[in-house]
């Protein structure tokens, strides 16, 4: 007899609101990391006004961040328990009086409170354990790595942070530059409350929260996942935020000047985080990932020779930023697809909460290794460090990273 060719199952269709929520979710976490690196974007400012070391002006600019990685594991697992649209509105609202504190602490040159109040600010910087199981459970499996790259995208704030921020101080002022953000975090807290909603198929884990963590942490795929996000997005945030301090120290651009730059670098990565996340959905996650910490590895030894600004330099820096976005796109595609479901939220924490904390040691190292003598190379310790860390992610990644399956979920490397 012949043998009848099955018909293919037919896609599934968009769920309606699936487009809103996604652009919702972006944009919250937009407003999220412009605030987040409120601090980390005037850090000239506050290195003139407050005659701060390098050192010192490092411990500042990652205090958002260390608190924000922490975080991160907490606000994933309650994202899980009360949805995506409670916990971007309290996040939101959360942060408001956190940049009000920082004002006050920059008004008043005291170092002290303004640390105090970066060590608030990391509230910020946990919206992206809220987004990505809010998206991953608006979308099926195989679109998921299109769906967390264009969350992922958000990060764009760090961008309009690099950009606005310095302009804005020297427009309006340093406090009213605050009260504006503020007023930003609240309406787009309201944007949330009334229009966002949860995936339809979303149900509320209401499991002990210790377990749960043990849980994921029990999974290989996770500390795995963990390492590679450290190396992309803990790179990226680390150059977001310490590249105004760099620019001015290598290069002596102004705060305008490097605001405009490290907004580019932003801005370029936020482009190439997307694209690693629709890559990794079409070829899988672990070529992309490949190519982005090899490249890292090489744009990071060309930035360690200090090419000059900006013909030279330039291309090199954005080069940098594709790499490391298009690397945090395709590890957040891995994550998406193979969290078993009701953990999304406890691993997306954990992993993001990685990722953080990548970002948070390299300020400081860059601080304290920083040669102000030296005519040139003056970072070329904290540079060398970053080279050596890709090459192992890359070894990593090549060698030790096979990708377990995930029951209906499409085949990856």
């Amino acid at each position: 007899m012949p043998q009848t060719r099955k018909s293919p199952l037919p896609a599934q269709p968009p769920l309606q609101g699936q487009a809103l929520n996604l652009a919702l979710a972006t944009a919250a976490s937009v407003v999220g990391f412009w605030a987040w690196n409120i601090i980390a974007t005037l850090s000239t400012h506050y290195a003139r006004t407050m005659e701060l070391s390098a050192g010192t002006m490092g411990v500042l600019v990652a205090m958002p961040i260390f608190v924000g990685s922490l975080g991160r594991i907490v606000v994933g697992i309650l994202t899980d328990r009360y949805g995506g649209r409670a916990l971007f509105t309290f996040v939101l609202l959360a942060t408001i009086p956190t940049v009000l504190l920082v004002a006050l602490g920059g008004s008043l040159n005291s170092f002290a409170l303004v640390l105090a109040a970066g060590f608030l600010l990391g509230v910020a910087g946990t919206v992206f354990a809220v987004g990505i199981p809010f998206v991953s459970a608006w979308y099926p499996p195989a679109r998921r790595g299109f769906a967390t790259g264009v969350f992922g995208a958000g990060m764009g704030g760090t961008a309009l942070a690099a950009f606005l921020n310095p302009r804005l101080v020297a427009l309006i002022g340093y406090a009213p530059t605050h009260f504006l953000i503020a007023g930003v975090l609240a309406a787009m807290a309201v944007l949330v409350w009334f229009f966002m909603k949860n995936a339809p198929g979303w149900t509320p884990n209401t499991a002990p929260v210790v377990p749960k963590l043990l849980d994921a942490a029990k999974l290989a795929v996770t500390w795995k996942l963990c390492f590679l996000y450290a190396v992309v997005f803990g790179g990226f945030v680390s150059f977001a935020t310490y590249l105004p301090t760099y620019l001015r120290d290598v290069y002596s651009f102004s705060p305008t000047d490097a605001g405009a730059r490290t907004a580019g670098f932003a801005l370029a990565a936020v482009i190439a985080r997307p694209i690693g996340g629709v890559l990794a959905d079409k070829i899988g996650s672990k070529p992309v990932v490949v190519v982005s910490v090899a490249g890292v590895a090489v744009l990071g030894w060309l930035v360690a020779l200090q090419p000059v600004a900006d013909v030279q330099a330039g291309p090199v820096f954005l080069a940098m930023a594709a790499a490391l976005g298009l690397g945090a796109g395709g590890v957040f595609a891995w994550v998406g697809v193979l969290a078993p479901d009701g953990k999304v939220g406890a691993i997306t924490g954990i992993v993001s909460a990685a990722g953080g904390l990548g970002g948070y040691f390299p300020p400081l190292i860059m601080g304290m290794t920083y040669n102000p003598a030296a005519t040139n190379y003056k970072y070329a310790i904290g540079l060398s460090l970053l080279v050596a860390t890709a090459l192992v992610a890359l070894v990593f990644t090549w060698f030790f990273v096979k990708t377990p399956q995930k029951e209906g979920a499409p085949q990856r490397n």
